[in-house]
């Protein structure tokens, strides 16, 4: 090999093949970054032969500006002004038309590791020890921006064809907002609505999921990534372990509104020093941004990162977003609009102060359409949500309906079979007779409960009403595994409701044997 002859340029010669020599390193193994592999899992590659580990949160709406309205936060206890419950709304980033219309969002499966840290912020890389699978610590906010900011750059110029697009655009990394950490943390649609408001998602023992104080658990120091079993959205250590950053600032809570004044930043779900009280989905805490005149960092504090998309990616996203805000708050939906010829009185408004020329009554007549048309969109999402019950409650009915048919069915062939031949005074016979008229009256009820059901949905919400909303539970029946089972269900029951919205007929017996016939999971 010949060497620079000049002092200066050896330096700077010796200098490069010490930077660049760690990077022919091995590749990290796999337990290094992702110690409990799935097979929904997204990898993405890092610096220095390195990967990330993430996991799809996904969310049934599809429309531009269509949210799914949640309830964050917890009701009860000293800390109302910082947990208290409220409520949000939350939207995926990303479409994926190959599992339906709905949108999803992708966050780490695990807290950023010290090794993956070292990765992105250190001149050189880092070798791979155990040691290093532990959550990162000790950095500030801004130093958990630059990482992911170094991250995102890095990917743009190594592997920006492995990062998901939106409308041709990629997708860039950042901490997570605390509605999109929140809902994860509580299992998203995972689970269902009455598990989703608990203190903490399912679980059978608090330390088989999550590290906390004591010597029952973490017994004072951090642990490595993914020994304890996950969420269900198969997400490590939420809660407990170490706090996690957000994105956004710290706000007190006002009742059903964030307070007006934004503080420092914020940390979530308790670290490896909280008790087993403070393991909860709701616990936040305010941090300042700095420590006397340097940046505060904490040996309980470390980051999970969020894979995200731009909101205006293009023109025609943009068009979209204008035609959607256009129709937000519309007086009537587009089943009112067959049945009446009412105007929609926002339009009115909007079109009435175009034509004033008093700027002081245009501003008024304004406002004042903006305002009828929130309350008209809260109206309507507020319907929504009572669709969606109604298909729920429809549906569960259904399987009630096949439950109790087939055991009437059931208690039918055995009378027939043991009976049929015999005079009445058989003591076995008029047991069965008697169970078997219980029974048909049991069955009848229930018909009865679900016809009025189906009828009264059907006569308030109509068919675009109930057929839009079809296909958001039917997706949120998709993303709950454990529900999933439902799924039939509710598309038998929605059948029911098609055929009498087309008669207009009772058909209890046949909207019985419609439940009666499910087999299993379409």
């Amino acid at each position: 090999m010949t060497y620079p002859s000049s002092p200066l340029s050896r330096w700077l010669f010796f200098g490069l093949l010490v930077n660049v020599s760690p990077v022919l390193a091995a590749p990290w193994a796999n337990n290094s970054y992702n110690p409990k592999p799935d097979s929904e899992d997204i990898i993405l590659p890092m610096p220095c032969d390195g990967s990330m580990a993430f996991r799809r949160v996904d969310i049934p709406v599809s429309g531009p500006l269509d949210d799914l309205p949640i309830t964050l936060g917890q009701d009860g206890g000293e800390w109302g002004f910082v947990e208290h419950s409220y409520p949000t709304f939350i939207a995926g980033d990303f479409t994926d038309p190959k599992k339906g219309k709905g949108r999803y969002y992708l966050m780490a499966k695990y807290e950023l590791t010290a090794l993956q840290y070292q990765a992105l912020m250190d001149g050189t890389c880092p070798t791979p020890a155990r040691k290093l699978d532990t959550p990162a610590t000790g950095m500030s906010w801004f130093d958990a921006v630059t990482a992911a900011n170094k991250y995102n750059q890095w990917l743009r110029s190594n592997a920006i064809d492995k990062l998901p697009k939106e409308d041709g655009n990629p997708g860039f990394l950042r901490l997570p907002t605390e509605a999109e950490w929140e809902f994860a943390a509580r299992g998203g649609l995972k689970v269902n609505s009455a598990e989703f408001r608990d203190v903490h998602y399912p679980m059978d023992d608090l330390k088989n999921y999550e590290w906390f104080s004591g010597s029952q658990s973490s017994n004072g120091r951090v642990q490595l990534i993914g020994l304890l079993k996950p969420n269900p959205l198969g997400l490590h250590d939420m809660l407990g372990n170490v706090s996690e950053m957000m994105f956004n600032p710290f706000y007190l809570n006002k009742l059903n509104r964030l307070h007006g004044q934004a503080g420092g930043f914020v940390v979530r779900g308790g670290s490896f020093q909280s008790g087993p009280d403070e393991i909860r989905s709701a616990v936040r805490k305010e941090v300042n941004y700095y420590d006397n005149a340097n940046p505060l960092t904490s040996k309980t504090t470390g980051l999970r990162l969020v894979l995200v998309a731009p909101t205006m990616t293009s023109t025609a996203k943009v068009k979209q977003l204008e035609k959607s805000w256009a129709a937000l708050g519309a007086d009537n939906s587009d089943a009112d609009k067959k049945k009446t010829e009412s105007k929609d009185t926002a339009k009115e408004l909007g079109s009435l102060a175009s034509g004033v020329e008093d700027a002081g009554l245009k501003q008024k007549l304004k406002d004042l359409e903006n305002q009828l048309r929130a309350s008209n969109q809260k109206q309507q999402e507020e319907r929504a949500q009572s669709i969606r019950a109604s298909l729920n409650l429809g549906s569960f009915l259904c399987t009630k309906l096949q439950d109790d048919g087939r055991f009437l069915d059931f208690l039918n062939h055995n009378y027939e079979l043991l009976c049929k031949d015999k005079d009445g005074s058989d003591a076995n016979c008029v047991i069965r007779k008697a169970k078997l008229g219980e029974q048909a009256d049991r069955l009848q009820q229930l018909t009865g409960y679900y016809a009025s059901s189906l009828v009264d949905s059907a006569t308030l919400y109509g068919q675009e009403g109930l057929k839009r909303e079809v296909t958001v539970f039917d997706q949120m029946l998709t993303i709950n595994k454990r529900l999933s089972a439902l799924k039939p269900f509710l598309a038998a029951h929605w059948q029911n409701q098609q055929k009498y919205l087309e008669n207009g007929k009772i058909d209890n017996a046949g909207w019985l044997e419609s439940c009666k016939k499910i087999t299993g999971i379409k």
